[in-house]
């Protein structure tokens, strides 16, 4: 719109509207280039998670190579600490796990073997356990292996090009402007169409003549402000945002923060820290063990009844620890874990115990590990200080309840000497029903055994861990439903689990699975199917591809869905969603590269920062839209009626250009860093189907419009009866009064719902000093001799100046009446509003 009108002004010898307007052009495009300069690149982030080195067979040798190198058919030996270069499928294995966490979404590693699949177990990734995924982190045994594929045609190749093929979405506030222009497109075109009306078939005017005052005043309507507004206001606004921990990749996704309906979040990582901690522990003879402290630090303490246990003043609790360190893989080094997170949390239990490891006492002789199928792992062990003749070989088992509980026929029941005791049915309820209730509790938990063979088992007891929420998640997700966001989460972990984890976080409505979603995938216009996912809070046993067909379902409902996550399997979830929210530090590189907003402190609570500085934006420049709409018409108007009428021109082309700075300059520019209003806030996200003009909103542009209107010609009629003639006198005061007139209106822009005593007076200071920077030129203009002759002003005496502020300050006092009115009317509306959300939680 502003290019045509530039090309319009150019046509028709209007070169200082053309040079405006493409000045206006070139800030924008400017202001946008400089906070987009990273642009999409995807491909260059999927290579940097290609290692730089790996060990690869060339001539019969085993050499440190360039994995960027490697080719299809190359041999290469992984070990633990290893990030896989490639898509490799194994050709040794010798306990060897993966963390696939970044790609599945699983947080238990996966075990790989190399034995041939049935066709069967090759249709799923989680279910090619001889494939090695390319970008994977090995965390225990090691493997050889033949490359299969590389770069873009690995799994997480193919990966990268679903993301490429799908589209990202246009903002809201990209379908607003782009409503905006549309109107302010047909309200030029419909000035056009009345003026020549007017002159030349009511007046009689040439045609032609009557053409170009039309479309020059048309031209002049469009308001080249506000790109400027916005673009400088949505920058400002991602500058705010990022000193809250969040990076906006997007100008217009500052704004799409502020209208987003629904957040599917991840879980692991995102909800909760993805730091296993154990919580309790229930040993095989009913004592239950308290454990405090939070992830893999030493501080905390293990209690009973309250009281504090140290090294071995609880056998049957030593004999518990003893197994799960024993059975594991994982080593702490200054709180830093290598290995799997469950058994970095025993181990951690051990050291708040006072406990050397006891992983040390013991020779390891076989390594059982632990598969999807049995669900157990087990180590065969001989004492390390042992005799000949004490030299037995231990078993020690960690599992799910069931598969180790159906393994033992003893367990270790309470006495002196800690002996075992042959299970009973009773026994078994008892260890299932405990089980249950800390399962109920969100937390994982397992079972430990050992015995002389696999065949004679002593069961030990069980150990329950968590994976804690993040501090402040809980009232931030309150937080956000109270302000009319819907939160989800979305997760990989089994039902019971996922619901009470949601349960606490202060999600309370239904859970659906992931076959259930893989059930709606070709069905998700079906109302019915929508409304299901519209109700369930909570997803479980999620896939890549589950995710997005929530975004989409939720999408279909009208809903602005944002979408977080930090693994590779999240990019084309992120890049489908309105908004796609990556984890900074957690976070892959692919990840952050498909997102537009970047959580630096990996903390959900900062998309509370985010979305009240998206809600602020829109509304501040919709309070721009009304100030510049409200004065154009207004000066348009005077222009145009003292055309029409051949009535002497109430304003000379410099005042008309000192007007027009003022319109689209300081005062104007300052409406867009307004600060945040706490009702605004507190407001539901708004609908995106509304155009920025809405009736309220036209009702105080045409309010104001015709109070400067009148107010302005009123002063040039009272100056001009006296002589009948139009003197420097008449325009100055003229001129002064719409001058004025504007600044009271920009007041009365401030905000849509609050009079400006709410607000303050000195709240915008950007405001304050843009208001008093043009009161100032303004008085240069009337008493500066170079200015009055530039401007053809005289100085006003002082009686002058109170006559004007005192009518101008009418269209502020109309303004403040509307707004006392719609407050009176709407009062159950704010009193139903949720309270304002504390900042300190952010």
């Amino acid at each position: 719109l502003l290019l045509a009108s530039a090309a319009i002004s150019v046509l028709m010898g209007q070169y200082d509207d053309a040079l405006s307007i493409t000045v206006a052009i070139i800030i924008v495009v400017t202001v946008a280039f400089v906070q987009e300069h990273r642009s999409e690149q995807s491909l260059k982030e999927l290579k940097k998670l290609l290692p730089p080195h790996c060990h690869c067979y060339r001539s019969g040798a085993l050499q440190d190579f360039e994995a960027r190198l490697l080719v299809p058919g190359d041999v290469v030996s992984i070990s633990v600490g290893d990030r896989v270069p490639a898509d490799v499928r194994l050709l040794e294995t010798t306990a060897f796990q993966v963390d696939e966490s970044s790609f599945t979404g699983e947080t238990e590693p996966a075990h790989k073997q190399s034995a041939a699949l049935s066709a069967g177990d090759v249709q799923s990734v989680t279910g090619r356990t001889n494939i090695a995924f390319m970008g994977t982190l090995a965390c225990s045994g090691h493997a050889k292996g033949v490359v299969t594929a590389t770069g873009t045609n690995t799994e997480f190749g193919e990966v990268f090009k679903l993301m490429q093929r799908e589209e990202a979405p246009r903002t809201p506030l990209q379908k607003s402007m782009g409503k905006l222009g549309k109107q302010l497109a047909s309200i030029s075109l419909g000035v056009i169409a009345v003026i020549l009306f007017l002159g030349w078939v009511v007046e009689r005017r040439n045609l032609l003549e009557m053409f170009t005052i039309s479309v020059s005043l048309a031209v002049a309507a469009i308001p080249e402000g506000l790109p400027i507004v916005v673009t400088v206001t949505l920058a400002l606004g991602s500058i705010r945002v990022s000193k809250r921990n969040a990076i906006v990749k997007k100008l217009p996704t500052v704004e799409s923060l502020g209208c987003a309906t629904v957040i599917c979040s991840d879980k692991t990582g995102t909800l909760t820290q993805n730091i296993m901690t154990v919580t309790d522990i229930y040993t095989a003879a009913g004592n239950a063990i308290k454990v405090t402290g939070e992830g893999y630090s030493a501080q905390g303490e293990v209690t009973s009844n309250g009281v504090g246990l140290r090294r071995y003043d609880h056998p049957g609790l030593y004999r518990v620890v003893e197994a799960g360190c024993v059975c594991s893989n994982a080593t702490l080094t200054d709180g830093v874990l290598i290995g799997q997170a469950t058994e970095g949390a025993i181990v951690t239990v051990a050291m708040k115990m006072g406990l050397n490891n006891p992983r040390s006492e013991y020779i390891r002789l076989e390594e059982i590990p632990f598969s999807s199928d049995k669900k157990w792992m087990a180590v065969a062990c001989q004492p390390r200080h042992a005799t000949q003749a004490q030299a037995e070989v231990q078993y020690f088992v960690k599992g799910s309840v069931e598969s180790v509980l159906t393994r033992c026929n003893h367990f270790l029941a309470f006495s002196p000497d800690a002996k075992a005791e042959a299970i009973l049915t009773a026994d078994r309820e008892r260890f299932l029903r405990a089980e249950e209730e800390l399962a109920s509790c969100g937390l994982r938990v397992l079972a430990l055994a050992s015995g002389p063979s696999m065949k004679q088992l002593v069961f030990l007891g069980l150990v329950a861990m968590s994976d804690p929420p993040r501090r402040g998640v809980p009232e931030a997700v309150a937080n956000l439903r109270s302000g009319g966001v819907d939160v989800k989460m979305v997760t990989g972990d089994s039902k019971s689990t996922a619901v009470a984890i949601g349960r606490h976080l202060g999600m309370n409505g239904a859970a659906m699975s992931g076959e259930e979603i893989e059930s709606l995938a070709t069905s998700v216009g079906d109302p019915s199917k929508l409304e299901q996912i519209r109700k369930s809070d909570i997803f479980y046993r999620v896939s890549p591809r589950h995710k997005v067909v929530i975004v989409k379902a939720l999408q279909n409902q009208g809903n602005i869905v944002a979408m977080t996550g930090d693994g590779v399997n999240d990019a084309v979830a992120l890049k489908s969603a309105d908004i796609g929210v990556a984890m900074g530090k957690s976070g892959t590189d692919v990840c952050k590269e498909a997102a537009d907003v970047i959580l630096v402190n990996d903390d959900f609570a900062t998309i509370l920062a985010a979305i009240e500085e998206g809600k602020s934006i829109y509304y501040n420049i919709k309070n721009f839209v009304r100030f510049q709409l409200s004065t154009s018409i207004a000066a348009l108007s005077l222009i145009a009626i003292s055309t029409l009428f051949s009535l002497p021109s109430p304003l000379n082309a410099m005042q008309i250009l000192w007007i027009n700075i003022i319109m689209d300059g300081p005062p104007a520019q300052s409406l867009g860093v307004e600060p945040v209003d706490r009702d605004v806030v507190r407001r539901p996200p708004r609908k995106i189907s509304q155009g920025m003009i809405t009736r309220l909103l036209a009702a105080r542009v045409i309010m104001s419009a015709v109070c400067i209107v009148l107010g302005t010609f009123w002063i040039f009629w009272r100056e001009m009866s006296a002589d009948n003639k139009v003197t420097a006198r008449d325009t100055t005061m003229t001129f002064t009064c719409f001058v004025f007139f504007d600044m009271f209106n920009a007041l009365s822009s401030r905000s849509e719902f609050k009079s400006v005593f709410q607000l303050g007076l000195f709240t915008n200071w950007a405001f304050v000093l843009a208001v008093g920077g043009s009161l100032i030129g303004q008085m240069l203009v009337i008493y500066f001799p170079p200015l009055q002759k530039v401007f053809i002003t005289e100085p006003l005496a002082a009686s002058d100046l109170l006559l004007l502020l005192a009518l101008s300050s009418s269209v502020l006092i109309l303004d403040e009446l509307l707004k006392a009115y719609r407050r009176i009317v709407r009062r159950k509306e704010y009193e139903q509003l949720p309270a304002p959300y504390p900042m300190s939680s952010l």
